[in-house]
């Protein structure tokens, strides 16, 4: 059978993936609205939607848990613990099916790994060919094409002086390098060009500097290589690199460079130049050549974002991040109940309808799943704790069964004077549908209630339900 680690793992790695793509899906919706503004603005919303594959929401959920447990009650109320140690229904498998289920996770796992492998190994070849075009490429300290670079520095407001490399290699023009960029400039192509054809090539490299769109383009890669086997996250490289050419587009057109020379320096640099292999590698003819050109050549001034687009905009991020965590904390009062109960040293085995459990004396939590009024008592002291006597079993769901799924879900509860639970909820969530189940058989339990002073009196418990197939 699965073991119960590799099967959470996989609900988690489900879960983050349709989380993403919901994600991806909503940055697209959006785009569309942002249509007609600024490219930048799309290539943000884009790169966002890329990043989310790289944070799961599970993660800002744990840091809300962890500040809510910073933050929980210290003298909160007793909660009385049962543990029902085996509570579930027989399953059985031919060894076949058995066999296949138990190599399952090592089988995808190699899968996966050998996607990684093939995708990262053939960047690290191209990455290669880059690399030795610039140890090969000779330093430029002054000419025209330096004397027109540091010109336009100025104009785009970046200080520090980018080195200039000389390569006798094909490559477009490009940026390399994240932390200190460097220019890689073809040396064959400059006697093609006119200074106003140099001009608006550095003027565009240039812009990719100030954006950091090497960067991007490095976090994009990182999320293609561990989700390889994701179509989307190809299709968002397709839109990023699209937007971030069409955004250098704009910046260059709004420096004052004719759109007559632009397109023309472009279209002679695809004559002379091959294009970079690799996105991480800025050039100057990314993206749809024919689709740019018409943009350009059309170029009309973008819309700038107003302010409810802004506001919708800064919500959405917003919301993505604080969602998560607000839920977390939101859960942390129960979440440290379940965690912190544990069954006393003194407690007594019985048996219920086959069912093996273990009645626990009292034990205090960081916090309750609900606000308890004060004629609920907890197990303790003068109060005696409630004993079960009945308890069928929960029913297996049919998605966890056909994955082989099992786990522990706890179910807090009250059981009131005639020993029926109310408040019945759950606080440690299993998933796959075992939740509902063992809710449903929880509601179905009778007990004898809980006596304080020879009188019966409404108590707070847990019931933890271990779900396992045999």
């Amino acid at each position: 059978m699965i073991p119960e680690n590799l099967s959470a793992a996989g609900a988690a790695i489900a879960n983050h993936l349709w989380q993403s793509t919901l994600f991806a899906i909503v940055a697209a919706v959006f785009t569309l609205a942002l249509r007609k503004n600024q490219a930048r603005v799309r290539h943000y919303v884009w790169l966002a939607a890329s990043l989310k594959f790289l944070v799961p929401f599970a993660l800002l959920m744990k840091v809300g848990s962890h500040l809510g447990r910073l933050h929980g009650s210290a003298d909160a109320q007793p909660v009385f613990y049962f543990v029902l140690q085996t509570m579930s229904q027989p399953f059985h498998q031919d060894p076949d099916a058995q066999s296949l289920l138990r190599w399952l996770p090592a089988m995808v796992s190699i899968l996966w790994l050998a996607g990684f492998v093939t995708v990262t190994g053939l960047w690290w070849l191209r990455w290669r060919s880059v690399a030795a075009a610039i140890r090969g490429a000779a330093h430029v300290s002054h000419g025209r094409v330096v004397e027109i670079l540091r010109r336009v520095e100025k104009s785009a407001g970046i200080r520090l002086p980018i080195s200039v490399r000389s390569s006798r290699a094909s490559l477009e023009p490009g940026i390399f390098g994240i932390r200190r960029p460097l220019l890689l400039w073809p040396a064959g192509i400059s006697q093609h060009l006119e200074d106003a054809h140099v001009e608006a090539i550095l003027a565009h490299e240039l812009q990719h500097v100030r954006r950091r769109d090497n960067l991007a383009a490095a976090m994009h890669m990182v999320v293609e290589a561990i989700f390889w086997f994701h179509p989307l996250v190809w299709w968002l490289g397709t839109r990023l690199v699209e937007e971030r050419e069409r955004a250098c587009d704009e910046a260059v057109l709004l420096l004052g460079n004719q759109p007559e020379i632009y397109a023309e320096s472009i279209l002679k640099t695809c004559e002379f130049c091959v294009a970079s292999p690799l996105a991480c590698v800025s050039g100057v003819t990314g993206a749809d050549l024919k689709q740019r050109i018409v943009r350009i050549m059309t170029q009309r001034s973008a819309d700038k974002l107003g302010f409810l687009k802004k506001l919708v905009l800064a919500t959405i991020s917003l919301g993505a991040v604080a969602a998560p965590i607000v839920a977390g904390l939101i859960k942390a009062p129960a979440a440290a109940a379940a965690q912190s109960a544990q069954v006393s040293a003194d407690s007594v085995p019985a048996t219920v309808e086959g069912a093996q459990l273990t009645i626990g004396g009292p034990v205090h939590s960081g916090s309750n799943n609900f606000a308890v009024p004060q004629q609920i008592y907890h197990v303790g002291g003068d109060v005696s704790a409630p004993k079960l006597v009945y308890a069928p079993d929960p029913q297996y769901s049919d998605k966890a069964r056909q994955a082989n799924y099992q786990g522990v879900c706890v179910i807090s509860l009250l059981v009131d004077t005639q020993g029926r639970p109310q408040r019945v909820q759950v606080v440690r969530h299993l998933g796959m549908g075992l939740d509902k189940k063992a809710v449903e058989a929880v509601k179905e339990y009778r007990f004898e209630p809980a006596m304080r002073f020879g009188k019966p009196v409404e108590v707070a418990v847990n019931i933890e339900v271990n779900f396992r197939l045999n």
